[in-house]
Order: structure tokens, then C-alpha cells, then sequence
């Protein structure tokens, strides 16, 4: 019998796997299937530099990555490009939305985590990839104030 000093954790909760058109600018914790479309990386620099010496050895891929409703831009840091090969099925765990020049990114930072998986067994809707939709920042103003 357990003693009542112990602590109990809450039970993990399953994970809800979205859609890629289910995406909405500034949230997170989602998680994703996800085939790898493409890579490209946009930054690589090795080494320090007397402007930035904490700086070591930074990658930087954009990649696109797509399920059946749609694709998005997924930005690759680090360890995390080498996984992000194309062909590739990874699952995106607690993912979260960038904003990048008022279009949305998909990124897993340190809280995350990105899984390569058996492949997937869906096409890839690649006309619809909602980095190229433009948000707009609203301010609302509440009446009274």
C-alpha cells in the first residue's frame, strides 16, 4: 500500500495530433505528422567571431514539411537539420508558431521535440502552404476605456 507522503503525478495525457490547416499564427503546443518536402539551408556558420565569441557552430534550414491538408515552413536549428531530410516522415512534438515578416513558421524549440518515423501513408497537399498567407496585426480597443 502506498504511503500518503508519496506524490502522485498526474497521468501523461495522449497527444492530439492536428492538421497543417489547422495551424493559427502565435500558438503552440502542437503536435504534427508530417512528411519533409524540402531543405534548404540559410545559415551555416562555424566557428566564433569577435562580434559574437558565445556564438559556436549554427545551421539553419528552412524546410518545407506537409501532411494532407497542407504545407507550412518548418525552420531546422542545429541537430535538428540533419533529421529534416526530404522523403522524410518526422512526428513534431509540442510545436509552436513563429511569426517571420507576417507569415507563419512551424519550429520545435528546446521544449519539443522532432521524431523520425515510419513513412507516412498520405500525399502531401503542396497547393496549399499556408506560410503564404499574410496575417496583420489588429489592435483591439475595448469600448469604455
Amino acid at each position: 500500500m502506498a504511503s500518503q507522503n508519496q506524490t502522485t503525478r498526474p497521468p501523461l495525457r495522449k497527444p492530439t495530433f492536428i492538421k497543417i490547416d489547422q495551424l493559427k499564427p502565435m500558438t503552440s503546443g502542437h503536435t504534427l505528422t508530417v512528411k519533409v518536402v524540402s531543405s534548404n539551408t540559410v545559415l551555416k556558420r562555424v566557428g566564433r567571431t569577435a562580434v559574437s565569441p558565445n556564438v559556436r557552430n549554427t545551421r539553419i534550414a528552412e524546410c518545407i514539411v506537409g501532411d494532407e491538408t497542407g504545407t507550412i515552413i518548418f525552420t531546422a536549428r542545429n541537430d535538428q537539420v540533419d533529421l529534416m531530410k526530404p522523403g522524410t516522415t518526422v512526428i513534431l512534438r509540442n510545436a509552436k508558431i513563429d511569426m517571420y515578416k507576417n507569415t507563419m513558421r512551424l519550429a520545435v524549440d528546446k521544449w519539443g521535440r522532432i521524431e523520425v518515423t515510419q513513412p507516412a501513408n498520405f500525399n502531401v497537399h503542396e497547393d496549399n502552404n499556408v506560410s503564404l498567407v499574410e496575417y496583420e496585426l489588429v489592435n483591439v480597443v475595448e469600448e469604455g476605456q
